[in-house]
């Protein structure tokens, strides 16, 4: 009988990682679909909705908001990646609240999300962040060698893994993971890590980064460890700022942040894009 027990607690252990391998994609993006209102519905009254389209034909949905008072000049930008619970449409308030002075921001739903088409998984939200950066880069008004890429929660990931590829003016996390193994380790300890596959690894792929980088965490943070925050600041090295949200969790940086921490951001961008 003991025997019997430990077969069958042994093979639900292994039945129950098999599944977290194959599934995690939809772990990291479940996907949500939400329609994607025009910007003026949250008092944009300038922005754009558009449709931006992917090496492998994936259509990405999200908004466009251009640069304000730059007479004539070309602007810098904004690349927005959002967590893996939200879509544009939700967060629409919030890119009101963070929308740079003078320079632009686009903000686009991953495959999977919002009125985007396909499905989200780590190696499509690269090709995603890549499609974004062109679109961006190639706009007339936009100077390529000033975009900066903002990416929060799993938004970390694409956004690192661009700011190590292309020439970006500077990069903002809010509430990074060092890697989605590190992930595994901290929610499902009783696995191995290697469950988690080998994408995201941000702790190795910011070394490669080069342009400023501002991370900001808030310190009661229980999803992602506020140590993986100071962490990825180390390893990116002395030039790194680091700004922590008094009291705030993982999903309440924005309310808890206030007018500091848009202020913070909103001074960081403002600086690195500087003509």
């Amino acid at each position: 009988m003991l025997l019997r027990l430990v077969v069958m607690a042994a093979t639900v252990y292994v039945a129950l990682g098999v599944l977290l391998f194959f599934a995690r994609d939809l772990l990291v993006f479940p996907g949500r679909h939400d329609a994607t209102p025009e910007p003026r519905r949250v008092g944009i009254n300038d922005g754009e909705k558009v449709t931006v389209t992917t090496a492998d034909g994936e259509r990405l949905v999200g908004w466009y908001l251009p640069p304000r008072d730059t007479v004539g000049r070309r602007a810098g930008a904004v690349l927005w990646f959002h967590g893996n619970g939200e879509t544009i449409g939700g967060i629409g308030p919030v890119l009101r609240e963070f929308r740079p002075p003078q320079a632009a921001l686009l903000a686009l739903d991953y495959r999977g999300y919002g009125e985007s088409s396909g499905r989200a998984g780590i190696e499509g939200t690269q090709r995603d962040a890549e499609a974004a950066w062109a679109w961006l880069a190639s706009r007339p008004e936009i100077d390529s060698t000033r975009i900066v890429v903002y990416g929060r929660s799993v938004g970390s990931g694409p956004a690192v893994f661009l700011a190590a590829a292309r020439p970006v003016a500077g990069l903002v996390l809010e509430s990074a993971f060092t890697s989605l193994r590190d992930m595994a380790r901290v929610h499902y300890p009783i696995f191995p890590s290697f469950i988690a596959g080998s994408g995201f690894d941000n702790l190795k792929t910011i070394r490669r980064v080069r342009c400023p980088i501002l991370l900001v965490y808030g310190d009661s943070d229980q999803l992602v460890p506020f140590t993986m925050g100071r962490t990825l600041a180390e390893r990116a090295g002395a030039g790194a700022e680091f700004h922590a949200i008094p009291g705030a969790d993982h999903n309440d940086t924005y309310d808890s942040g206030g007018d500091a921490y848009v202020a913070r951001v909103q001074a960081f961008i403002t600086r690195v894009t500087a003509p």
